[in-house]
């Protein structure tokens, strides 16, 4: 993973520098993190290699704030992740409208910094395509495509936001091919769920993002509450 941090304080680069190394070492995260004391030196390179995951940047920095820094480069990239940390919250509306992943105020927390990073760990281990054989022939899907996974007989159905596919396979055989990705849970015997579109739980029912219902059994409802806390804390 590779993350620039962008701030004109060097104390401030040097602790954030410090916490994603931490939180690299635990989850075993190959890391290069490279510092910038401005907006316009991480401009210089970003010209010439924007291969980066994450960008971190101060709000408050010289000439070019990390706003405006962010703007210039959503013109070019509107998928790369930003991050802003910032000793004042009256900036968080702005950093909606250059779609930051996320917003942290100084002093940083370093739970909440591993947090967004999990997060951000999880949606590129999402992306990472997988082939499922289906009734009508193979298809590839990335994970965070699947909304949830239906049992039915020796077959199962999949199901993302506007398909559904009738799987050649049982659903343990698809929960083993999912590669033990915590977001996917057994929320039920015939209900395997990705909580990264579930936005309520209800018992006993698990209320998706488009308003769809699961069951959750009482067997499950303690594992799956434990998940999509963790997924979605800091």
């Amino acid at each position: 993973m590779r993350i620039a941090i962008c701030d004109d304080e060097e104390p401030q680069r040097l602790l954030l520098k410090r916490y994603v190394e931490e939180w690299a070492r635990r989850n075993k995260v190959i890391l290069d993190t490279e510092l910038f004391v401005s907006g316009e030196s991480f401009l210089f390179v970003w010209e010439d290699d924007r291969d980066y995951d994450l960008l971190i940047f101060d709000i408050e920095m010289g000439k070019l704030s990390g706003m405006e820094l962010a703007a210039a480069i959503r013109e070019k990239d509107d998928e790369i992740p930003i991050l802003f940390v910032t000793g004042y919250d009256k900036y968080m509306l702005q950093g909606f409208e250059v779609a930051a992943l996320h917003y942290l105020l100084k002093p940083v927390a370093p739970e909440r910094l591993y947090g967004v990073l999990d997060r951000l760990k999880l949606k590129k281990k999402q992306e990472e395509k997988l082939f499922f054989q289906t009734e009508k022939g193979p298809v590839s899907l990335a994970p965070s495509r699947i909304w949830y996974v239906e049992a039915r007989a020796h077959q199962c159905v999949l199901y993302t936001q506007d398909e559904e596919y009738t799987l050649r396979a049982s659903i343990s055989e698809t929960i083993a091919q999912l590669g033990g990705r915590r977001e996917f849970v057994r929320c039920h015997r015939s209900y395997l769920v990705n909580l990264c579109h579930v936005s309520a739980i209800v018992k006993p029912e698990l209320i998706l993002d488009d308003r769809r219902r699961l069951p959750v059994s009482r067997s499950a409802e303690k594992e799956v509450n434990r998940i999509f806390v963790e997924i979605f804390r800091g």
